[in-house]
């Protein structure tokens, strides 16, 4: 069973910097497999912290819905996965193409007493390994924009949700207003690459960053991606002067998305 995609254009997902790799997913899992260790620290010094409050606000929008089982896609180290264990006492399934950032995730999870909630296993955001209708919510946290084939992504997290489950997708975003667009971009792509190699001794990393996010649709772009894959009640929230958003949508209660 998969989902009924809309005849829409899609565009080219992958920016130059990926010309002479063999794959995207491969040039990916090299990135984070390369700052794994450093991975954590910069993402919380490198956003003054609001990468946490951004996880927060995301968890707590699944708060009345109650779910018990969430699949945590791109999860990295269990950020996001430990956070809707710890805040929703729900069971979390997280997966990765980066098995350093799991051997770190698994860590935290054992060090924070959490291994009866949250586990952690290898996989690939376009070809899920679980079964039709299974979770309650399926998470993702900057790992979008990441994937090989967003489309391809989106549709196997919406087949794997349980009709009425929600999917919570945290991005960065790029702000609207002047002068915190201007100045924004001014960090981006000229400080964070700069502090961030220098840190992790890998700038090509962090020159991703700012590339990925450049090439990456967002706003009610996304949006439209949503609904074009099948889900419905889609939704965002900008959060932080729009430096990051939340999207949401919802699988139907009715199967009338869905083709064999």
């Amino acid at each position: 069973m998969v989902p009924r995609i809309s005849a829409i254009s899609h565009p080219q997902m992958i920016p130059p910097v990926f010309e002479g790799k063999s794959t995207k997913q491969e040039y990916v899992r090299s990135l984070f497999d390369g700052i794994a260790s450093h991975y954590d620290f910069l993402n919380h010094f490198l956003s003054s912290g609001f990468d946490i409050l951004w996880r927060k606000r995301a968890i707590r929008l699944l708060r009345e819905s109650h779910p018990r089982l969430i699949l945590d896609v791109a999860t990295g180290t269990a950020d996001l996965a430990i956070e809707a264990a710890r805040s929703l006492g729900a069971s979390v399934i997280g997966i990765d193409i980066s098995n350093r950032m799991l051997n770190l995730g698994r860590r935290k999870i054992s060090q924070k007493g959490l291994v009866e909630l949250v586990s952690l296993r290898p996989g690939n955001a376009e070809s899920l390994e679980f079964e039709d209708n299974m979770f309650d919510a399926v998470t993702v946290a900057f790992g979008v924009r990441n994937f090989s084939d967003v489309f391809r992504g989106l549709a196997e997290m919406l087949r794997v949700l349980k009709p009425g489950g929600t999917a919570v997708i945290l991005e960065f975003s790029k702000p609207r207003t002047f002068p915190l667009r201007q100045i924004y971009g001014f960090y981006f792509e000229r400080i964070l690459p700069f502090l961030g190699g220098v840190i992790s001794e890998s700038r090509e990393s962090y020159d991703y960053l700012p590339d990925s996010v450049k090439g990456f649709p967002d706003d009610t772009t996304l949006l439209e991606f949503l609904h074009s894959v099948g889900y419905s009640n889609t939704r965002q929230y900008r959060l932080t002067f729009g430096i990051a958003t939340i999207y949401l949508g919802t699988k139907a209660i009715t199967s009338s998305n869905y083709i064999s």
